[in-house]
């Protein structure tokens, strides 16, 4: 039996599995996909205390190997459950595996909703981005389109025309839905320009880099050249199987504060996947390290 089991391999999970070891108590992960999470999509990050630019699978080979380096342990599945036997908890996969602790810590992360455009997935990180503040420095001088009408899209532009030579807003429905505030300060700005009622058919592209997107507007279609193409159309959080176990928000996203707690003794959550107003590697990270301490006051309160 573990102390405690963490699921999800991000930087708020494999923070968790630091701090855990660090604090003599045996760690093991659990990742569905890749260690890293959405970091590993970022070709630099510029905004990590102490690291004055580092790829995102720089940083998530650096965080996998410090974890093991510690004495945690990994196993790549899907965990589709989590039961509760007295004290002992057990976390199930769907391949079929049964790992026993004392505690867990749910730090699923969110995954990035897509356009589902033919190769869309290979231009991650290269010319398709979902966060200014990341990957905004990239473009420079230079010309973006960002996808989407809400809040989180209108901050993000925000942010690139600052920066971009010019901002280029594609919004599927016939208006904004973002605060009123936010439009007003945005389309103030001389360097951007806005479609709505534009459905984006197609990703244009030259030796591998994207060149630009295809718009449909009522069966008329244009081409709009950019230098990238940045999607905030929303985020899906993955918390439903673990629903019985701790309250989720009206958004699916764990309503869970800073404390990292859940109505269920033993079960922490940690990371994008809980409610929060900022979702970076730094308050992920933040938040493993919250979630791991509590864990382990947690299991010493067993013994």
């Amino acid at each position: 039996m573990y102390d405690i089991i963490v699921v999800g391999g991000g930087p708020a999970g494999m923070t968790a599995a630091l701090y855990a070891q660090r604090n003599g108590k045996s760690a093991l992960v659990i990742e569905k996909n890749g260690f890293g999470g959405q970091i590993t999509h970022s070709p630099k990050v510029e905004n990590l205390p102490g690291n004055l630019s580092i790829s995102g699978n720089e940083f998530a080979d650096k965080m996998f190997s410090q974890i093991l380096e510690q004495g945690a342990d990994f196993e790549i599945e899907t965990v589709c459950a989590i039961e509760t036997d007295g004290n002992k908890k057990i976390v199930k996969t769907e391949e079929g595996s049964a790992f026993e602790g004392k505690a867990v810590i749910i730090a699923t992360g969110v995954k990035h909703r897509m356009l589902g455009l033919e190769g869309e997935a290979d231009l991650v990180g290269e010319g398709i981005s979902f966060c200014a503040v990341c990957d905004g420095d990239f473009y420079k001088g230079k010309t973006v389109c960002v996808a989407g009408g809400g809040n989180s899209a209108l901050q993000e532009a925000i942010l690139l025309s600052d920066k971009c030579e010019r901002v280029i807003m594609l919004q599927d429905l016939p208006y904004f839905t973002g605060e009123e505030r936010l439009q007003q300060v945005l389309f103030a700005r001389d360097n951007v320009t806005a479609h709505t009622g534009v459905k984006i058919t197609k990703l244009l592209t030259e030796g591998g880099e994207l060149t630009g997107v295809e718009i449909d507007k009522d069966g008329e279609k244009q081409e709009v050249k950019c230098d990238g193409l940045f999607v905030a159309i929303g985020l899906i959080p993955e918390n439903e199987p673990f629903k019985e176990l701790a309250e989720l928000n009206d958004y699916g996203y764990f309503d869970s504060d800073e404390q990292c707690l859940t109505k269920t003794d033993g079960i922490f959550v940690a990371g994008d996947c809980r409610s929060k107003s900022v979702r970076q590697v730094t308050t992920a990270a933040a938040d493993g390290t919250i979630a791991a301490l509590a864990a382990c006051r947690y299991i010493n309160g067993l013994e």
